[in-house]
């Protein structure tokens, strides 16, 4: 991929899955997969096109006429850093990765940061086919690394890990204080190494320890079924570089049937691909605007459905909640806003600004920063606000733990009531 690929980003809260390889180790937020050079991705996703040439002011409209002048603070404390540090040699490329991580956690938007070249390297590569860990989606953004969700049939999921549960120790050593970023490294591992994870969970007094060996885990993307009442029901684990054309699939069986409904079922969906999202849309309607990215000169680029959806016509329902982040919440936003369909669940997870990844010379990482919002077919702004259902239906610990649904269940009443 050439170094100035750039390629953006609607989102990864950072969903991430608890997934990689022995030497890279990755996760995948809900959508990070490898772009191709210069094209736009988005998501707990992501997508491909350009972004607009006026999306951002040039670097040189807002460089300082004298820079030797401005820098004059940064290369004395880099000398004397060098002249009078105690522990002697320093680490050139460590102080050099810190300024930069410096420079853009100052600007104070937690989707703005430096990224490292393990980072960088696990970012591109998720979500492309089978990774070795223990297979959960989580939230890296706090003070302790969160599972949104086990993936199906995962060691996380084996190991009894909830939505919820926070690792705040590792193999016997605290993770307070630890950047949950490279909490989620250390959980990482290759295929039959055993990881114990220290977890605390709501409403249990104590924490407690979980024994998990890592698995090859082969990252979910569609699954279908039908329902009794003739209702077709699609779940999506992620919006992966294929998820699309793995939807088309399902949808063409599906519609065989003649449903009566169709249930799209995107909880702790946290993301993916932009053009898988837009593909994903573009089944459910048949023309007309997806979503819209907003960027701070005031120029905005539009998307629209692609024609040729398979389900433009059959009554639907979406379930959304609390993980249903980015990609997800475009395709949710459209469907609502299109009339297409109700969203049934609880509020969404709120992830609705564009980064752009830039990778640096010399293989020294990446930079992501954020350039635009996206906003729904009716101009609204989900960022940080979330997409609020029709209808409103918990999910209690109680109704896991007795394996009911009460979200699907009132997305089929609701469809059998139409």
């Amino acid at each position: 991929m050439s170094q100035k690929a750039i390629f953006s980003i609607l989102g990864v809260l950072v969903l991430l899955v608890l997934v990689g390889g022995a030497c890279t180790s990755g996760f995948a937020a809900g959508a990070f997969f490898a772009p191709q050079a210069n094209e736009i991705v988005s998501g707990l996703g992501f997508d491909l096109g350009t972004a607009p040439a006026t999306a951002a002011p040039s670097a040189q409209a807002n460089t300082p006429d004298n820079l030797e002048e401005l820098f004059k603070p940064f290369w004395q404390v880099w000398q004397l850093a060098h002249a009078e540090y105690v522990k002697q040699p320093l680490d050139d490329t460590a102080l050099m990765r810190g300024a930069i991580r410096g420079m853009l956690e100052s600007l104070g938007d937690e989707h703005t940061a430096y990224m490292e070249p393990v980072q960088y390297k696990d970012l591109t590569s998720e979500l492309n086919g089978s990774y070795e860990g223990i297979g959960a989606w989580v939230d890296s953004r706090g003070d302790f690394l969160t599972i949104i969700s086990p993936m199906p049939g995962s060691p996380a999921e084996k190991g009894g890990l909830k939505a919820g549960d926070q690792i705040v120790g590792i193999d016997g050593k605290d993770m307070k204080g630890t950047d949950p970023e490279l909490v989620r490294q250390k959980v990482l591992g290759p295929k039959g190494s055993v990881v114990t994870l220290t977890i605390l969970r709501k409403d249990v007094e104590n924490p407690f320890d979980v024994k998990i060996t890592r698995e090859r885990i082969s990252v979910p993307s569609v699954e279908s079924k039908m329902l009794d009442g003739d209702i077709a029901y699609v779940r999506l684990f992620t919006f992966g570089d294929k998820t699309g054309d793995d939807l088309h699939k399902e949808l063409e069986k599906l519609m065989e049937n003649n449903p009566k409904g169709l249930i799209l079922d995107l909880r702790n969906n946290g993301g993916g691909y932009l053009k898988t999202a837009i593909q994903i849309a573009s089944e459910f309607i048949g023309d007309g605007v997806v979503m819209y990215e907003q960027y701070g000169s005031g120029k905005r680029q539009t998307f629209y459905a692609d024609p040729g959806g398979l389900a433009t016509k059959v009554p639907m329902v979406v379930l959304v909640n609390e993980g249903s982040a980015s990609a997800s919440e475009i395709v949710a936003g459209a469907i609502q806003d299109r009339g297409r369909g109700k969203l049934v669940g609880v509020k969404s997870f709120g992830k609705g600004s564009v980064q752009n990844i830039e990778p640096l010379s010399d293989n020294q990482g990446a930079v992501r920063i954020t350039i635009a919002l996206w906003l729904t077919p009716k101009e609204r702004q989900i960022h940080q606000i979330g997409l609020t259902p029709d209808v409103v239906v918990e999910l209690t610990d109680e109704d896991i733990n007795a394996n009911k649904d009460p979200q699907l269940q009132k997305a089929i009443d609701t469809l059998l009531n139409k």
